[in-house]
């Protein structure tokens, strides 16, 4: 069996078994002889800035010597992005080897496709004997596959409505879902999260007697600058003053996304009595491998694409361009997924939009490109149908020129097939 044989049988035996429980996900694991109780390291949830939380952590832990596990989730290109050793793409026969030997058992328990892949990061991860293990999770927390991970430290990022119809509908309920990932006594590092949901998380961390760091009262981050290059901010957290932090990822939210890592990884190295080498510090900030997230992928035109997916990630990519790019109109390539708010998201889109690219991606979840011109029709502005993302991404930069600006997102689906289209292209 070969990559896309595997991924066409993963995809169309498996997808279909989504059950949001952990009760199969333990029993699958119990039968692998638990690999997730020989990994410590981080868990890391949060409606957005996980991945990025998760990339700088591999980034401080590799700078530092360590040997590292990254499992994320989804990827935008191959399969394999979904599994990092020692910050590298695991290799598919490696994979393979590990589906083919333990498919008796998915088939027993009836594994979903994440559930599938949660075990196969977990094999992967115990075999290696890896120093530290980076685990995101895919869907809220408590019912999460990854959840029967118990970190050193634990993270949640932001709260914000996403997957309403399998969270719930409101900031509380939903903070509520992700603070399932709280442990006894376990470390928790917390993001920029209103104060309500906060409140929900800051409860149930006093009943586990998890120690609790928050975003502006244990840590902060003050930004210095933020432009297409990066950010640079400064940082503190106990007796840690570390002023002019730059980084490669843009958006001044990716300073609290890189802070709350930074304050984790802190955390982490008391727990082991490791040194915090700042120099290492600075290096790692500015050499995260984080694609698909602000990224920008040329000049000459400006080409950028983010994978905000919801109405809070577009407010964020809104913030940043308004920063970097005011007074400008931009080129968006968009296709959104129809289980999101995509008419909020298209009106945020619209606030800066000079013209739309729009196409239907290839998920099954993917919003009907008539339905997005819909929603683009209330503003005004231009708007054009493509058979493809990649038809789109292609006109939008040649009718940008030299000196526009194209941005590309709505759905890491969309994100992965513009990357795809850049590669082939170069």
């Amino acid at each position: 069996m070969q990559y896309q044989e595997f991924i066409d049988h993963i995809y169309q035996r498996y997808s279909g078994n989504v059950k949001l429980e952990l009760d199969r996900m333990e029993g699958l694991l119990n039968d692998m002889n638990s690999p997730q109780q020989a990994l410590s390291g981080f868990h890391v949830a949060g409606t957005n800035g996980k991945g990025s939380i998760c990339a700088a952590l591999e980034a401080l832990a590799l700078a530092h010597g360590f040997k590292t596990g990254l499992n994320t989730s989804p990827h935008l290109i191959d399969y394999t992005e979904r599994f990092r050793l020692n910050g590298k793409q695991a290799d598919i026969q490696s994979i393979l080897e590990v589906f083919h030997e333990f498919e008796p058992l998915f088939n027993k328990w009836e594994a979903s496709f994440f559930e599938i892949t949660t075990a196969i990061a977990f094999i992967l991860f115990a075999r290696k004997k890896l120093d530290i293990s980076i685990i995101e999770v895919g869907l809220g927390g408590r019912l999460d596959a990854t959840n029967l991970f118990v970190p050193d430290v634990a993270a949640i990022s932001t709260i914000g409505l996403d997957h309403t119809k399998t969270l719930g509908n409101n900031l509380n309920i939903i903070a509520s879902e992700k603070a399932g990932i709280i442990k006894a006594h376990v470390p928790l590092v917390l993001g920029d999260i209103e104060d309500a949901p906060l409140h929900v998380i800051e409860e149930k961390a006093c009943a586990k007697a998890a120690p609790v760091y928050r975003y502006g009262k244990e840590w902060k981050v003050e930004m210095v600058s933020d432009d297409t290059i990066g950010i640079c901010f400064d940082y503190s957290f106990r007796g840690y003053i570390i002023p002019r932090i730059k980084s490669n990822l843009m958006g001044e939210h990716q300073a609290a996304n890189l802070g709350l890592a930074l304050t984790a990884y802190i955390l982490y190295c008391e727990q082991h009595k490791h040194r915090v080498d700042l120099q290492k510090v600075y290096s790692a900030m500015q050499n995260i491998n984080w694609a698909g997230r602000m990224q920008v992928l040329s000049h000459q035109p400006d080409i950028i694409v983010d994978g905000a997916h919801n109405v809070h990630g577009v407010k964020a990519l809104m913030n940043t361009l308004n920063k970097v790019y005011p007074q400008r109109k931009i080129r968006f390539v968009v296709s959104i997924l129809a289980d999101k708010d995509y008419a909020q998201m298209i009106s945020l889109f619209s606030s800066q939009a000079e013209c739309f690219y729009v196409a239907q991606n290839k998920s099954d979840r993917a919003a009907t490109t008539d339905d997005q011109i819909q929603q683009i029709s209330h503003y005004g502005i231009p708007a054009r149908a493509y058979d493809s993302v990649a038809q789109a991404y292609c006109a939008a930069v040649k009718d940008a020129g030299t000196d526009g600006i194209v941005v590309g997102g709505g759905s890491l689906f969309t994100v992965g097939e513009i990357l795809k289209a850049h590669l082939a292209d170069a």
